[in-house]
């Protein structure tokens, strides 16, 4: 039971930076390139969440 709580908090939570990170990208006004930092910055994040709840054992 407790690895289906941390594996769905864990795709609650990306689901909400990566469609935090997607709004961005609906205004004309900001390009590709702009937004590139961000999506990074959510690539790690996400990475980093599910290293500790899945791997980090120590």
């Amino acid at each position: 039971m407790q690895k289906f709580t941390t594996f769905l908090g864990s795709l609650l939570a990306s689901a909400f930076l990566i469609g935090l990170a997607t709004t961005l990208t609906r205004s004309s006004m900001i390009g590709f390139f702009d937004v590139l930092p961000v999506y990074i910055l959510m690539a790690v994040a996400i990475f980093m969440m599910i290293y500790e709840a899945f791997f980090d054992k120590s």
